[in-house]
């Protein structure tokens, strides 16, 4: 009798492995149709189980059937699990199981470093580049126009680049990046922009985190906005926390999504005021394949390229030509972020040969002052595509951006 109520409490044991026990049921709310754009999800998990993840299974709810599917967690104190909600593209609820079972296999999307570069990539396919080291001007040009902390290559799912460096007509463009143009600090104008003019630039600090997973892969990394002093000397004026997250692309999609973050703070008891100026924030300088002729820009509010600078937006596209294929991306801001819907700053189809450069510009119509102790966040998701991106699916993306959807737990 003791053996048998023994080996009971084994079978009981080793359930987890061997059969799943329903933890909870969540319903996960997608009012407007996804066009096609996954949706990732989050839900705090130290709420529904204490379990390991090394003990839980995640499971799609289709009818009668169960399909496993990737999920991750973040976090030490406060665990968050992630996943993606895959969509037919019709709005409605779908459900999902909790359960504890020993998780399926699935492939990870990988942040790897090599000699200075972070690369993001799902497999043997590349999809962001992060540059930590200093990445120095071609041979013969001013060495002040040197700087990191910048992403390039960006490509695309089939693998064409959408960013650009050390343009001939812009030495200090780099891909895409996140300096502030026209500055006050401790009484001094500063340009972190514009390196040539020897008063400011932006480094790599250190990372603070490197994460891979079969959701996402990230990194967050320290930069340092340094002004350059009259006396000679260096002074870090803003300290930025930059974090970049990758959302594993979903089997033969012509797209993925990845998401930037940026937290400000000042870097001591001095207050940084960034000034009003036609440019300045996060930038991204495309593609010399891309002119006047091969590509076109949409915002949120229809302008086109020949009229969208200065104009406001939720997001824009920009797209083309690229070799004999076609894609781009569009950038989309978080309605937190300050001045949202936020100024454009878009090279009108005369400016320099037709080439592109396009950003939001927060700052473009009016003061921004940071007060010391504080932080300030600006949050923007890129969805990154080949094919042509119809207004409705960029709408569509930017919806679930501006407002995750609702997660029902039903324990």
């Amino acid at each position: 009798m003791r053996l048998c109520i023994f080996l009971f409490l084994i079978c009981i044991g080793s359930s987890s492995i061997s059969y799943a026990q329903k933890i909870s049921t969540f319903e996960v709310d997608l009012p407007v149709s996804t066009n096609g754009i996954e949706v990732p999800v989050s839900i705090g998990l130290d709420e529904i189980t204490s379990l390991d993840g090394s003990l839980l299974t995640l499971v799609l709810v289709n009818g009668s059937e169960r399909i496993p599917i990737p999920f991750q967690i973040s976090g030490n104190q406060q665990r968050i699990l992630h996943w993606v909600a895959k969509s037919d593209g019709n709005p409605g609820k779908k459900s999902f199981e909790l359960q504890r079972k020993k998780p399926s296999s699935f492939t990870p999307i990988e942040a790897t470093k090599n000699d200075g570069e972070l690369t993001i990539h799902d497999g043997a396919k590349n999809l962001l580049r992060y540059n930590y080291k200093t990445v120095y001007p071609p041979a013969g040009i001013d060495t002040a126009f040197k700087r990191s902390a910048f992403i390039h290559p960006l490509w695309t799912p089939h693998g064409q680049v959408l960013t650009r460096i050390q343009a001939p007509d812009h030495y200090h463009h780099y891909g895409i990046w996140n300096p502030w143009t026209h500055t006050l600090f401790e009484g001094d104008t500063v340009d972190f922009w514009n390196l040539k003019s020897r008063k400011g630039t932006v480094r790599f600090g250190n990372f603070v985190s490197i994460v891979s997973g079969p959701v996402y892969a990230e990194y967050a990394a320290r930069h340092e906005h340094i002004a350059f002093k009259k006396d000679g000397k260096e002074k870090v004026a803003l300290n930025e926390l930059q974090t970049v997250r990758v959302y594993k692309p979903v089997d033969n999609s012509n797209y993925f999504l990845f998401d930037i973050i940026i937290e400000m703070k000042c870097a001591s008891e001095s207050p940084f005021l960034i000034l009003e100026y036609r440019y300045g924030g996060l930038g991204w300088r495309a593609t010399e394949k891309w002119n006047k002729d091969n590509s076109e820009v949409l915002t949120s509010e229809g302008k086109t390229r020949k009229d969208a600078d200065g104009t406001t937006a939720k997001w824009f596209i920009v797209q083309g030509i690229l070799d004999n294929d076609y894609g781009g991306a569009a950038m989309m801001s978080h309605p937190s972020n300050y001045n949202h819907p936020e100024p454009l700053r878009i090279w009108p189809e005369n400016t320099n040969k037709g080439e592109m450069f396009a950003m939001f510009a927060p700052t473009k119509t009016k003061d921004w002052l940071l007060k010391p102790g504080q932080t300030y966040t600006l949050k923007y998701r890129f969805v990154v595509f080949n094919e042509h991106l119809t207004k409705e699916k960029a709408e569509s993306a930017w919806s679930y951006f501006a407002v995750p959807p609702n997660v029902t737990v039903k324990k």
